[in-house]
């Protein structure tokens, strides 16, 4: 019996310990989050004052036909050069898709 005294002071010791500890640290942190000090931050650069340079001039884009779509300059590229451009050297602008992104052909019943 008095071993099972001995056993329940030394449980209820540390168990207050550890209430006091967390309370303490508690009480620590809601501290240091009110003795912080309150700073707005800029979340844009203010407008500039002075006008910034001329951009350098570059080719005009090619002009629109009547009818027609506006042809681009330069003319776009394929995502996916065919494969006598790859084998000349020709990278391609995506990388290939994952293997659990490709599957075959949905059958249609």
């Amino acid at each position: 019996m008095a071993a099972e005294r001995t056993r329940l002071r030394k449980d209820v010791l540390i168990a207050s310990s550890l209430v006091v500890a967390g309370v303490a640290i508690a009480a620590l942190s809601l501290h240091a989050i009110n003795a912080a000090p309150q700073e707005m931050a800029q979340a844009t650069q203010p407008p500039q004052t002075t006008p910034s340079p001329e951009p350098e001039k570059t080719a005009p884009p090619a002009e629109s036909k009547p009818g027609g779509e506006r042809p681009t300059t330069p003319a776009p590229e394929p995502a996916r050069p065919d494969a006598d451009a790859q084998k000349a050297g020709a990278r391609p602008a995506l990388p290939p898709a994952p293997a659990e992104k490709i599957a075959p052909p949905i059958e249609k019943k």
